[in-house]
């Protein structure tokens, strides 16, 4: 004679194993639908997925070469080599704040070397030289740079800020351009 308690765990445990019914699927991620924008006529858009450094992640979104003159507000400047313009959204997944340099972004070239954002052109186009992101907050701007005629741009090196993981900034990513 089976035991009424070992019968008892026997029945729920093949209740429990046998069970069709499927676990309910996890409810879909909920995002924000963001308007698109309209590309800038000289501007090609980039479909690069984001890359992250530390706790900051960057999308490359559009790229502009070949620019001989920049027209701003208050000036017109000419390049020495040719401008390019990179446009940029960053993210501070972060907990706390970073200060980001827009002034230590790399273009990296073909020639081997790298290009820093040209002072006169983020100045002329109004673009700032430092931001300080709080935690969670995203960014879309510009970066110029003044590169020699023959130089084409490979990558654009990207330094996220400061952490409490890497306090320096000495870690970078390279962002491959297409």
């Amino acid at each position: 004679m089976i035991n009424r308690r070992v019968l008892c765990v026997l029945v729920a445990g093949l209740a429990t194993g046998c069970s069709s019914a499927e676990q309910p699927a996890p409810p879909p991620v909920t995002t924000y639908e963001l308007p698109a924008r309209t590309v800038r006529p000289d501007e090609k858009p980039l479909r690069v997925p984001p890359m992250r450094e530390g706790e900051t992640e960057f999308t490359l979104i559009g790229l502009t070469t070949g620019i001989e003159t920049l027209i701003g507000s208050h000036a017109e400047w000419k390049a020495k080599g040719r401008y390019t313009r990179a446009r940029l959204v960053i993210v501070n997944n972060g907990r706390t704040n970073i200060e980001f340099d827009a002034r230590r972004q790399l273009l990296v070239l073909s020639t081997g070397g790298t290009a820093v954002p040209d002072d006169q052109a983020m100045q002329i186009k109004r673009q700032p030289s430092a931001i300080p992101l709080g935690a969670v907050v995203r960014v879309e701007f510009d970066l110029y740079y003044d590169i020699p005629v023959d130089a084409k741009p490979t990558a654009l090196r990207v330094f996220g800020g400061p952490t409490l993981t890497d306090m320096k900034d000495a870690e970078s990513i390279d962002i491959p351009l297409p």
